[in-house]
């Protein structure tokens, strides 16, 4: 398997602006070798999304991957926009089976 180049839109502060306010930046983050897969089917009424949020994709992270934080970020995939769903975390613990150690669920807003 081979996977793509994506790109994480990280939104950083970069100041403070004249009444203190915070000044945020968007700065593009390439990161290689991602999958990009299908949702795995579940319904987004599921209990495990009370929120009702649908998945439409889960792109899988290399483990080389050493970026922050994705919690809130904006991913760029073949030039559409998605929004990260929840907090995704590596699995580590020794077992090395693949490339990609993280999976994160992502979903579109065309509107």
């Amino acid at each position: 398997m081979k996977g793509e180049t994506v790109t994480v839109m990280r939104r950083e502060q970069t100041g403070l602006d004249e009444g203190n306010n915070p000044v945020y930046e968007t700065k593009p983050e390439p990161v290689g070798n991602v999958l990009v897969g299908a949702p795995n089917g579940e319904n987004s009424g599921d209990s495990n999304r009370p929120d009702g949020v649908r998945i439409d994709a889960n792109l899988y992270f290399p483990r080389g991957y050493k970026g922050d934080a994705l919690r809130g970020q904006t991913i760029v995939v073949r030039g559409h926009p998605y929004k990260v769903v929840g907090d995704p975390l590596p699995v580590d613990g020794g077992m090395t089976p693949t490339e990609w150690n993280m999976t994160v669920p992502v979903t579109r807003s065309d509107g």
